[in-house]
């Protein structure tokens, strides 16, 4: 039985460890044991605002799927709220079960009960598949998007 919850502490390992999963995670996050500390006090900070919610899929007592929703008010569309989604992941050997397409259907549903007349999210041009997944749940590459690394 799959559950959705917020997600613990506790969690964290897992959750880093599918971040991390693919062959861009694999270059920018650390699952070695222990955790470093930014994803603790990250986790902490997302954990106490009350415009974030990171998300897990827990089956039979194991973390199978995650994202993190964020509600960000606007000026514009009449001044609504837009619901952010990001870091969707599902464990690899939960991938091609229809859990991903419960994950996003869960999230959207969670953004109209909160008023959200809007959600969006980005993914990675490399991630070809996961661009496809989104299309196929109607979403609509509307915009163009930018990245300014800092580091």
């Amino acid at each position: 039985m799959k559950v959705f919850r917020q997600a613990i502490e506790q969690d964290l390992p897992a959750l880093i460890q599918m971040l991390s999963n693919d062959q861009l995670g694999d270059q920018r996050e650390d699952y070695s044991l222990p955790l470093h500390k930014n994803y603790i006090r990250a986790f902490q900070q997302i954990n106490n605002d009350p415009n974030n919610e990171l998300i897990v899929v827990e089956n039979d007592n194991q973390i199978v799927g995650m994202l993190q929703l964020t509600f960000i008010p606007y000026l514009t569309h009449l001044g609504s709220w837009r619901c952010l989604i990001e870091g969707v992941r599902v464990h690899k050997d939960f991938r091609g079960r229809g859990l991903g397409t419960r994950l996003l259907v869960w999230a959207i549903q969670t953004a109209k009960d909160k008023g959200c007349p809007m959600v969006q999210l980005t993914s990675n041009k490399q991630r070809t598949k996961a661009i496809h997944f989104y299309q196929q749940l109607g979403f609509v590459a509307s915009h163009e998007g930018f990245k300014l690394n800092l580091q």
